[in-house]
C-alpha cells in the first residue's frame, strides 16, 4: 500500500512547527507536503490519503490563531476516505484543566467533513493533567500530545513511537 502524506500545522511560537519538522524528518520522502495553515490552501488537503494535523492550545483552551482562521475555509471539504492523525502541543502544568483542548476542537471540525478515519490514537499513560477535550476515551488522546514547556526531553521518543503506531494503523507495516 502506498499512501500520499502531508502535514498541516499552525504554530505561534515555533513548537508545533518543530514537531512537524521532526515528524517529516522521520517519515522522509513519504511526506509530500508540509504546510503552515497560515499560508495553505484548504483544497490541498484533498490531495493526500493520510493527513497529519498539528495544533496547539492557547490560554484557557483556545485554538491557535492560524487554525482559527483556516477552519472556516475547510467547511466545504469532503475528507471521506482520508486517514487523519493529530499531534498537539499543550502545557500540562500551567493549564492542566484544558490540556490539548485544541486537538479535540480540531477533530470536532474534521470529523464532520465527510467520514475521515482517525488513526494514531495515543495513550494518556505518562501524562499528568486534570481535564482535556482531546480525550478519545478515558485512557487515550485523539492523537499525540506533546508538552514542549515541561517535557521537551520526551518529544523525540514520543514522536517516534507515535509514528510507528500511525503507520501500523494505516496498514503500512506490522508491529516492530
Amino acid at each position: 500500500m502506498n499512501l500520499s502524506m502531508a502535514i498541516f500545522y499552525g504554530s505561534s511560537t515555533g513548537n508545533t512547527e518543530l514537531a512537524a519538522e521532526k515528524i517529516k524528518e522521520q517519515l522522509g520522502e513519504f511526506v509530500e507536503q508540509m504546510a503552515d495553515v497560515r499560508d495553505a490552501d484548504p483544497a490541498d488537503l484533498l490531495n493526500y490519503d493520510l493527513i497529519f494535523f498539528g495544533v496547539s492550545t492557547w490560554n484557557i483552551g483556545e485554538m491557535q490563531d492560524d487554525w482559527a482562521d483556516f477552519i472556516p475555509k475547510m467547511k466545504a471539504l469532503d475528507l471521506t476516505g482520508k486517514k487523519v492523525a493529530f499531534f498537539a502541543m499543550g502545557d500540562a502544568e500551567g493549564y492542566p484543566y484544558n490540556f490539548l483542548d485544541a486537538m479535540g476542537e480540531l477533530w470536532g471540525v474534521v470529523k464532520e467533513l465527510g467520514t475521515p478515519e482517525l488513526i494514531g490514537v495515543w495513550p494518556t499513560e505518562g501524562y499528568t493533567f486534570d481535564e482535556s477535550q482531546a480525550l478519545y476515551d478515558e485512557n487515550h488522546f485523539l492523537g499525540l500530545g506533546l508538552d514542549e514547556d515541561n517535557e521537551a526531553d520526551l518529544t523525540e521518543d514520543r514522536i517516534h513511537a507515535w509514528l510507528v503506531k500511525v503507520m501500523q494503523d494505516a496498514g503500512l507495516f506490522e508491529g516492530v
